[in-house]
């Protein structure tokens, strides 16, 4: 908008900006009266006035009941935002789960769920489940689906600008699949994709340990290892959605972390000798991981497998505890190579991987801080399994706040 549209008295912008600056007062809390909103905002009384009636009229604000033991006389008049006016519902789809997250404007979760999923399962299996695990969340949560004003989802993979799974290599059928296109169908409001270790990073600075930190790399610890950024406060995509991409290098030891661990407790585990250094499963069976009797696939004999060996590590179990060790030195290598890169105030390590207790965690301060040039904090995630999920959620609230808050159009 030019300098001349926002000076030259155009009655509709001086009325949005009024709208906007109000709205953005009421969206900090609390309950104001009419006279402390016009001074906050800089307004007069009647021309407040008049911009609340037209939010009190969109259902975005609401005149709250008169204070008890006010004193004689008429209360003053106070208003709130409504943050239930609309809800935001963000979601992380992986390979062997989904994970449901519903929130209203104010970014509290008001509902959640999640299911699992079949490894082998195509794309129109997988997003069935998706679509009825969504119908389940907001039937707990007693949220209409016309009341979504926005949505979005994470999965593994690089994700194109409109919303497609660039590149995927670990849910099947995804490579290729415009998923925010195929979410949008059961749904009227706008539909949102991003990668999965992106939205933890955001969802990290948001309510984890890495809140407010401007500068965050998020380790995203799983069957590969991915990771996100945030540079300067914001998400660091890259020009075409791979930034943070790293681990595709096999020599930076990321790709098949799982794996590592997966086959390791089986009847021939290997050695923490065997387990070497040169390239992604580098001595393991990857297939040792799978559950026989019950015929699971290789996702799921990785999980289980992994689970073992984590388990085992927090018992202390030797061969257990060696193995996470020589796991943490392999991942050094890349999360180290991110961390010269972009020189981050803080890396936040999340993920299945880290399940058992800090002891990754700490193997990595161990073998990253000596590869860095600055002092770099490394932290557990404080989200866990909700990292990717309360992103999306997040970045749904995003766009929604982007809608809200803009002077250029129509409210």
């Amino acid at each position: 908008m030019s300098d001349s549209a926002l000076h030259g008295g155009d009655p509709s912008v001086l009325r949005r900006l009024n709208s906007v600056a109000t709205l953005r007062a009421l969206r900090g809390g609390g309950e104001p009266t009419l006279s402390e909103l016009a001074k906050q905002v800089g307004l007069s009384r009647p021309t407040t006035e008049g911009v609340l009636g037209e939010l009190v009229e969109r259902g975005l604000v609401e005149e709250v009941a008169p204070r008890a033991g006010a004193g004689l006389g008429r209360p003053a008049r106070r208003y709130r935002f409504r943050a239930e006016a609309g809800y935001a519902l963000g979601m992380e789809i992986e390979s062997h789960r989904a994970r449901i997250f519903v929130a209203d404007l104010d970014g509290e979760v008001v509902g959640g769920h999640s299911v699992d999923l079949d490894v082998a399962w195509e794309p129109p299996e997988r997003l069935a489940a998706v679509r009825a695990a969504v119908k389940t969340c907001l039937a707990r949560a007693k949220v209409d689906r016309s009341d979504l004003w926005a949505v979005a989802a994470g999965t593994p993979g690089v994700i194109a600008p409109d919303g497609t799974v660039a590149i995927c290599t670990v849910v099947p059928g995804w490579q290729g699949l415009h998923l925010a296109r195929e979410l949008g169908r059961s749904f009227s409001c706008p539909v949102y994709v991003e990668n999965d270790a992106n939205l933890a990073t955001v969802a990290e600075r948001w309510r984890g340990v890495a809140k407010d930190v401007d500068d965050v790399i998020y380790v995203l610890a799983q069957l590969h290892t991915g990771m996100g950024a945030i540079i300067d406060g914001r998400l660091h995509r890259g020009r075409w959605g791979a930034a943070g991409e790293v681990g595709m290098l096999p020599e930076l030891g990321l790709r098949d972390t799982a794996a590592v661990l997966s086959g390791a407790m089986s009847p021939s585990p290997a050695t923490p000798s065997e387990v070497q250094d040169e390239g992604p499963g580098a001595g393991v069976d990857v297939g040792a991981g799978e559950d026989e009797e019950s015929g699971a696939g290789a996702g799921e004999g990785r999980d289980a497998g992994v689970e073992r060996v984590l388990d085992a590590a927090m018992r202390g179990d030797p061969q257990a505890v060696a193995l996470v060790e020589r796991l943490a030195a392999r991942m050094a290598r890349g999360i180290a190579a991110m961390a010269l890169a972009l020189d981050p105030e803080m890396i936040v390590v999340g993920g299945e991987l880290t399940h058992a207790g800090d002891r990754l965690v700490e193997e990595l301060r161990r073998h990253v801080r000596p590869l860095c040039l600055g002092p770099t904090r490394i932290e557990a995630s404080t989200l866990g399994d909700e990292a990717v999920g309360l992103g999306a959620v997040r970045l749904a609230l995003d766009h929604i706040d982007e809608r809200l808050f803009r002077i250029d159009a129509a409210q």
